[in-house]
C-alpha cells in the first residue's frame, strides 16, 4: 500500500498524541444515529464513501467501532488507499474500542513504528489483533475466527496453515462471508485439481453453502460458476437471487438478460425476452447508483430498443426502485 511522505506521516501520528481522545462508551445506538448508520453504511456499499462519511460520523459519535472503522475506510478510499490523518484518527479510535481490522490498519500505516502510536501494553498491532481475538474466537464468535484469517497473515511468525484453519472454522461455525472465501480460494487454486470441471464443482459447494446463507456475493458467485458448469436454469435462478438480495452485479444481468437473451454468451439467460422490464431495470440501477459503470450500460443498451420499448421502461421504472434490500457492491470488510 502506498502511503503519504514520511515526514507528513509523522506529524499526522504526532498530532494524534496531542489530541485527546474523548470516547464514549459503546452502546446500543438510539433509532437516530442506527438509521444515520445504516445509511452510511448504504452509502458506502455503492463506492459514495464521500457522501457516507457525515452519516457514519453520526454512529462514530455515539461509540459505535464499526462506523469508526468504515470512517477510516472511507477516507482511507477518498485518498487513492492512501492513509490521511482522518482515516488513522478513525482507526486509533476503532482500535481502542477493540476493532482488530482497524488494528490491522494501523500497522500498515506505520503508526507504531513511525508515530509510537502503540498498543497500550507493546508494540505490535497484529499481536495485539491477535491476543485480543483469539480467546474470542475460541469461546465460539464466528466473527472472531473470520477475522483471525488476516490477523495470521500479519503476525510475526506467520502461520498461513492456522490462517486456513480459522477460516475453515469460521465457516463451519456458520460465517456466510468465510464459506464464500473458501469458495474463492478454491475457484483460484488452478493447479489443485486435475481439470477445470473439478476445480469448479469444488468451488460450487463452498459458493451454495454462503449463498444458502442468504449471502448476496455467494448468489452472485454461485451464479457464475454454475454458468461456466454449463448448468444455466439453476444459474439463472441463483442469479435472480442475487439480484434480490441487492447484489449489484446481479441486477445488471438481470436487465441484460431481458433485453437480450440471445446474445452471445448469455446462455444463462432462461427467461423470455421483456425489453421494457430490462430497461426500467437499466434506468432504476442509474438513478440509486449512479456512476461509469451504469451509464455506460444504458448507452449500450440504448439502440437495441425501440423507442416505444423505451417509453414502456421509463413508465415501470417506479417498480424497481427503493427496493430491500439496497443495491450494493458488497465491498470486502478488509478489503484493498
Amino acid at each position: 500500500m502506498m502511503l503519504f511522505p514520511r515526514a507528513g506521516l509523522l506529524a499526522t501520528l504526532a498530532s494524534l498524541l496531542l489530541t485527546p481522545l474523548t470516547l464514549p462508551p459503546a452502546w446500543a445506538l438510539d433509532d437516530e444515529a442506527q438509521a444515520a448508520k445504516e445509511e452510511g453504511m448504504r452509502l458506502y456499499g455503492i463506492r459514495r464513501v464521500d457522501s457516507a462519511i457525515p452519516f457514519l460520523e453520526q454512529a462514530a459519535e455515539e461509540g459505535d467501532a464499526e462506523a469508526m472503522y468504515y470512517l477510516g475506510e472511507s477516507n482511507r478510499r477518498l485518498v487513492m488507499g492512501n492513509m490521511n490523518q482522518a482515516s488513522l484518527d478513525w482507526y486509533y479510535q476503532a482500535a481502542q474500542h477493540g476493532d482488530p481490522y482497524s488494528m490491522l490498519r494501523l500497522f500498515d500505516g506505520g503508526a507504531c513504528e513511525l508515530g509510537d502510536i502503540c498498543p497500550e501494553n507493546g508494540d505490535d498491532w497484529p499481536q495485539e489483533a491477535l491476543e485480543l481475538t483469539l480467546p474470542q474466537a475460541q469461546a465460539g464468535d464466528p466473527e472472531a475466527m473470520a477475522a483471525l484469517y488476516y490477523i495470521y497473515f500479519y503476525v510475526e511468525d506467520f502461520d498461513e496453515e492456522e490462517a486456513l484453519t480459522w477460516l475453515n472454522r469460521a465457516a463451519e461455525a456458520g460465517n456466510a462471508w468465510a464459506m464464500n472465501t473458501l469458495g474463492k480460494r478454491v475457484r483460484n487454486d488452478e493447479n489443485a485439481y486435475s481439470s477445470d470441471t473439478e476445480r469448479l464443482e469444488a468451488a460450487e459447494v463452498w459458493f451454495r453453502r454462503a449463498a444458502e446463507a442468504g449471502y448476496a456475493p455467494g448468489m452472485n458467485d454461485l451464479a457464475v460458476v454454475l454458468s461456466h458448469l454449463g448448468r444455466y436454469e439453476d444459474a439463472w435462478a441463483w442469479m435472480l437471487q442475487a439480484s434480490e438480495a441487492g447484489h449489484i452485479n446481479g441486477r445488471q444481468w438481470v436487465a441484460s438478460c431481458y433485453i437480450e437473451p440471445e446474445a452471445q454468451g448469455r446462455e444463462m439467460c432462461q427467461v423470455e425476452k421483456q425489453p421494457a422490464k430490462g430497461w426500467a431495470i437499466m434506468l432504476a440501477r442509474n438513478e440509486e447508483v449512479p456512476g461509469t459503470s451504469s451509464e455506460r450500460a444504458l448507452r449500450v443498451y440504448h439502440d437495441s430498443l425501440t423507442p416505444e420499448q423505451r417509453t414502456e421502461g421509463e413508465r415501470m421504472i417506479d417498480d424497481w426502485l427503493g427496493l430491500e434490500p439496497p443495491l450494493s457492491y458488497f465491498p470486502e470488510k478488509f478489503g484493498p
